[in-house]
Formats: structure tokens, sequence, C-alpha cells
């Protein structure tokens, strides 16, 4: 009877502590910084802005990020790591270390001949290589 007098007040304890807290919750969501939707990138001389929907995929490049999309290539200085951080979770998934892909632009994908999948995205040719470390996300293909 005593211990469950004592869980009692420690659930109650939970529950007003958890109640206090949702606000902050709320407030944290609030202030956190919407998700990445345009991406500033030179092309040689000029400076573009790509909106991040258009883009299909992109790849480590030495001290770049390339920026790829369904017509065409840019470069950003923002590291592949960091970038990832500030892209919309439903929408991007990092495929390999070096490659980051937005899976709206996937159509399908196909094993090659030694077993790893390929990504094959709309309007591009090239295929993208997924590391083992992130085949997991697309067993079901």
């Amino acid at each position: 009877m005593i211990a469950e007098h004592a869980l009692t007040n420690e659930s109650a304890a939970l529950v007003r502590l958890l109640t206090e807290l949702a606000p902050l919750d709320r407030l944290v969501r609030d202030l956190a910084p919407p998700y990445l939707r345009w991406i500033n990138a030179s092309r040689g001389q000029d400076l573009v802005l790509i909106p991040v929907d258009e883009v299909q995929y992109f790849r480590a490049d030495t001290k770049y990020t390339c920026v790829v999309t369904a017509t065409s290539e840019a470069l950003i200085r923002r590291p592949l790591k960091l970038l990832y951080q500030e892209l919309d979770p439903a929408s991007f998934r990092q495929i390999h270390r070096s490659t980051i892909v937005n899976l709206h632009w996937v159509v399908g994908g196909r094993r090659d001949s030694q077993g790893r999948v390929q990504l094959k995205l709309r309007s591009r040719s090239e295929s993208l290589l997924v590391s083992a470390a992130h085949e997991h996300l697309f067993r079901q293909m």
C-alpha cells in the first residue's frame, strides 16, 4: 500500500512537470529556424538563387558542394554535414557520405551486379550510389 502511494505521488509529480514543460516545448519548436527554402549558389561568374524544391541532389566536391537540378549544376561553399541539418528530413536523405538526395525526384532504384543500390532520378541520366550504411532507407525497392 505504501509503495502504491509513493508511485502515485511520483506519477503525479511527473504529470505536473510535463504539464509545466509543454509551453517550453512549443516555444523551442516555434523558435527553431525553418528548413532551408533557397540556395544561393555560383554558376561560373554568376550568382544564382535556386529553390530547394528544384534541387535533385547535393554532392560533396572538395571544398565545395555541388547543387544539382534537372537542368544545371552550381556550387556552394557549405559542407554537406551542415547543409543536411538545414534541409527538411521529409524530403532529403543522405544516401552516401558525399551525397544527399531529394526524395521527390527519385523515380526508382535497382541493384547493380555487386548488389549495391543505385537510385535513378527524374530528368537526370546518372544514377546515384547508395552506401551500405544508408541502404536500409531503400530496402523496399
